[in-house]
């Protein structure tokens, strides 16, 4: 039985589901909006938030914790320091999901989750790359 168990199964192990969150979770904070599957998405906004909140903190303990859930050391950089400061005044709701429809393939309910503040994150990024 399932009594107090928290998330969806997505349709695969629990190994295969912890690396496929970690990976979509890389991909979201590396390209700030990733298309994915409706359930993939709710999922990994459950995944990302605490690590963003966490991130906001910056304090030792705080990047040791991310760096266990998402073991890319230059992804964790670039969530701490040039995410985390973009969301610094925001308490919660750090992703948007919208939805886009269904694939043709197999009608699966196709999503986009990026961070709200999409637009500032790439300016920022232009920025420090110009100077």
């Amino acid at each position: 039985m399932r009594h107090q168990k928290k998330g969806k199964k997505l349709g695969v192990d629990p190994s295969h589901r912890k690396a496929m969150l970690r990976n979509l979770s890389a991909n979201l904070i590396e390209h700030k909006r990733i298309k994915t599957t409706d359930a993939r998405a709710k999922e990994l906004r459950r995944f990302i938030e605490p690590l963003i909140t966490k991130a906001k903190k910056g304090d030792l303990n705080s990047i040791r914790q991310i760096a266990k859930k998402i073991p890319r050391k230059e992804i964790v950089n670039k969530l701490v320091n040039d995410i985390a400061p973009i969301f610094s005044s925001r308490n919660g709701g750090y992703t948007r999901i919208i939805k886009l429809g269904f694939r043709d393939n197999d009608r699966a309910s196709v999503s986009l989750i990026e961070f709200v503040d999409f637009e500032t994150v790439d300016e920022t990024k232009e920025i420090t790359e110009s100077e």
